[in-house]
């Protein structure tokens, strides 16, 4: 690990959620020779500007947390630039890597990557074996895009070009915007909203039978740096997948995520499903017994991560 202390670390998209947190366990871990640049000063859908980057900054590690991302709505409305958008920043940073003999990538992807009536527990292997679900498409092939580009330049060129395929992620600098954000950080803004307008009933969409997993995602940004530090492509690629799960490990039912967040939160009312509105996949399990089995294992249980989560949100979004 020591090794990499010294070494530039360019990490792309430092301003969202998953970026601050894997910026702050860098941080904290005290590597200090770190690169970053916000959208405007760099917009990663460029090819030229990004290669200018790279050959001007001579980077050594390269971290993609950077992405367009959104909840189902958001997906569903905006197939076209989810696709495109993703399709661009990945393959820029990717090639650009490969052209400047960057030592490392570790490259984030996304649970919805999976068929949508895979298997449960979604083990790596399970990649590609049925169809997506509709709602975020675009979405997942652009990232199942960056995570076959990550292992092939590994295997026509040797590059030690890895991936990392995170559950849902929450935490503190997460999107609350009802319309774009992912359920957790929606629902706790609804039911905050709710509590505080002394409403007597939140409305969900879908049914509320489906399951999820979530990761905090401090636990995310720990798993990160691990794999920079203590994995290779050869740990994954010689054992015939193409990326590592990072997860809990243990699920719930958007049901139960509700009334969790309800009691967090000290909403009293009554929760009623809009069973008119999509659900999207049934059931998102990730398998993480290969990355455990590495030596990386989550930290921060629901409850407590939803907790300190809401605390930020009062904080910094009122």
């Amino acid at each position: 690990m020591s090794d990499y202390k010294n070494k530039k670390i360019y990490l792309a998209g430092h301003n969202g959620m998953v970026g601050s947190a894997i910026l702050n366990e860098l941080k904290k871990q005290g590597y200090k020779n770190l690169l970053y640049k916000s959208f405007s000063e760099l917009d990663l859908r460029k090819q030229n500007d990004v290669e200018q980057f790279f050959e001007l900054n001579k980077p050594e590690i390269v971290i993609i947390a950077a992405a367009k991302v959104g909840g189902i709505l958001a997906n569903d409305t905006y197939r076209a630039e989810f696709l495109y958008d993703n399709l661009m920043i990945e393959t820029n940073l990717i090639h650009a890597s490969y052209l400047n003999n960057i030592e490392k990538i570790v490259f984030l992807g996304s649970s919805c990557i999976y068929p949508k009536l895979a298997p449960q527990p979604l083990k790596e292997e399970y990649l590609l074996s049925d169809y997506l679900e509709f709602t975020n498409e675009p979405y997942a092939i652009a990232k199942i895009a960056g995570i076959k580009l990550c292992e092939n330049y590994y295997r026509q060129y040797g590059c030690n070009f890895i991936s990392a395929m995170p559950t849902n992620l929450y935490g503190p600098n997460d999107n609350f915007n009802l319309e774009t954000s992912h359920v957790l950080p929606a629902l706790l803004r609804k039911f905050h909203e709710a509590k505080i307008q002394k409403k007597e009933s939140v409305t969900i969409w879908g049914t509320g039978k489906p399951m999820r997993e979530f990761l905090f995602v401090e636990d995310l940004a720990e798993a990160i740096v691990f794999m920079m530090t203590d994995i290779t492509a050869k740990d994954i690629y010689n054992n015939g997948i193409s990326h590592l799960n990072v997860g809990s490990g243990k699920d719930l039912s958007i049901v139960d995520l509700a009334k969790l967040i309800a009691k967090v939160t000290g909403f009293s009312g009554k929760i009623i499903y809009d069973s008119s509105k999509p659900d999207g996949t049934p059931r998102k399990l990730l398998d993480v017994s290969r990355i455990n089995s590495l030596g990386w294992k989550y930290k921060t249980e629901l409850i407590d991560g939803i907790r300190t989560t809401y605390n930020w949100f009062l904080k910094n979004k009122l």
